[in-house]
């Protein structure tokens, strides 16, 4: 219902003047349908999904991904981890791609959940290979533990979004002048929407992951924390303080309200107009 109020509060502001209270008002309306309405769908997203809700979810995913030693428990907690990323992806995706001969979210929620299995299965099977072949080898310990678990998430991470969001560059996503109006539906838009939000994604969680072993390295080098058993809070600590930084970094790296030149839009889509810009919404 608050929703819904500040959606009215926004269209009554548009049509009429308003005072500097209104005008205020005005701009915490915007920040909350931002956060909460789907721009293309103009559907409520659920509370999970939404923007806000991404850090508190993923924290505590992160921090047991990150301490698991068996492969069977680092299998589930990733599983768990990519399920609630890819179901992000979707609900935050484009909303616009559209198929006569199948249903695109039936078929983003099969990719999604083949992309998932994939992806735990790839962040675990190197501790599956180290337990079971080089347990004792210290140089496997510290690739495994230390240097793989960074650039698998961070690109299976991509891979998710890739995955579930196929529908966009195979369909087409649409494209809008600079008043709104809708042009054309574009597959380089949708290809190009697609490919930013996988690169955002994979330097949130390889960073995310790689940064707060280095400064671990750091603090245990210099001998900073005397006692060993403040060691696990002061790592939780680093990889909050870097997840909380890295967010907003990814979140921004790319507009959600993307642009593209004419030069990089299908002809067919170029015949309608004389316009030089394009715009498109990215997802999230």
């Amino acid at each position: 219902n608050e929703i819904r109020r500040t959606r009215l509060l926004i269209q009554i502001n548009e049509k009429t003047p308003s005072e500097p209270t209104q005008n205020n008002q005005t701009k915490q309306a915007f920040l909350l349908s931002l956060s909460s309405i789907h721009p293309d769908t103009t559907k409520i997203i659920p509370v999970l999904f939404r923007p806000p809700a991404f850090m508190p979810i993923t924290l505590p995913l992160v921090i047991i991904s990150s301490v698991q030693r068996h492969a069977r428990h680092s299998f589930f907690w990733q599983f768990v981890f990519h399920t609630y990323t890819t179901a992000f992806t979707l609900v935050n995706g484009n909303g616009t791609p559209k198929a006569e001969e199948y249903s695109v979210q039936q078929k983003q929620i099969l990719l999604g959940l083949g992309a998932i299995s994939y992806s735990a299965f790839v962040g675990a099977l190197p501790l599956a290979f180290m337990n079971r072949y080089v347990s004792k080898s210290s140089l496997m310990h510290l690739a495994v533990r230390k240097l793989l678990p960074a650039p698998l998430l961070g690109l299976t991470s991509a891979f998710t979004v890739a995955v579930v969001r196929s529908p966009e560059f195979d369909n087409g996503i649409e494209v809008m002048d600079r008043n709104g109006k809708i042009i054309g539906v574009s597959k380089k838009a949708g290809e190009k929407a697609v490919m930013e939000t996988a690169l955002s994604r994979a330097v949130l969680f390889g960073t995310t992951f790689f940064l707060p072993e280095v400064l671990m390295y750091c603090v245990q080098r210099a001998r900073l924390v005397k006692n060993p058993r403040a060691l696990g809070p002061v790592r939780m600590f680093v990889i909050m303080s870097v997840l909380a930084g890295m967010l907003p970094v990814s979140f921004s790296m790319f507009p959600q309200c993307g642009e593209i030149k004419r030069a990089d839009l299908e002809p067919e889509i170029l015949s309608s107009t004389e316009e030089t810009e394009f715009f498109y919404n990215r997802g999230i």
